[in-house]
């Protein structure tokens, strides 16, 4: 996209707690990426409910998870993270907000398939996903869907809270990402134009 890019600070990993440059990052928030330090922080458990609670298993899901916070990191490097936060400022309404935070959701899930569709690039020529491999990223992408999340947590779906995108959305972009190899087919942002 004619960029250079810069690759994130260290991965971090922890369980329950840890202190970041954005704050205290708490296990219940999930797996999250940190612009002021370039850092993604991941708890541990979350894959083990990745796998039990969200019934999402596989190797393939983890990288998605961990391929999608790198889409963040790229976001940050484009500069969409920011505009995106200046858009949210300017909403009229928390519904007209979560829009913009929806499309950037999307737009790393994107990220994230065009990481995969190179993966093999990356790992020295060899074939960095088996079969059933990006099922196993559909699938959880789906179990993370705001939808999929809501029915569970509440017992019913309310569309205008979404902040990442329905199962189906989010299903979407990755294999968008994933089938077109390529960041410019990610923008996920024409619809909020």
């Amino acid at each position: 996209m004619g960029m250079t890019y810069q690759p994130p600070n260290p991965l971090v990993l922890y369980e329950q707690a840890t202190g970041t440059q954005c704050g205290t990052g708490e296990s219940a928030m999930g797996p999250f990426y940190c612009p002021r330090d370039s850092r993604v922080y991941l708890d541990l458990t979350f894959f083990q409910e990745l796998s039990s609670r969200f019934n999402a298993p596989g190797d393939f899901a983890q990288a998605y998870v961990i391929a999608h916070e790198i889409g963040h990191h790229v976001q940050n490097l484009l500069g969409a993270s920011e505009q995106v936060l200046q858009a949210e400022a300017r909403a009229g309404s928390r519904r007209s907000a979560n829009r913009y935070s929806v499309a950037l959701e999307l737009q790393a899930d994107c990220f994230a398939g065009v990481w995969a569709a190179h993966a093999g690039e990356v790992s020295g020529g060899k074939v960095a996903l088996e079969p059933g491999d990006l099922d196993e990223g559909l699938r959880a992408a789906a179990s993370v869907g705001d939808d999929t999340l809501q029915k569970q947590t509440r017992g019913r779906v309310v569309p205008d809270s979404f902040t990442h995108g329905s199962a189906a959305q989010r299903q979407h972009w990755l294999q968008q990402g994933y089938s077109t190899g390529d960041p410019k087919a990610c923008d996920t942002f024409t619809e909020i134009r």
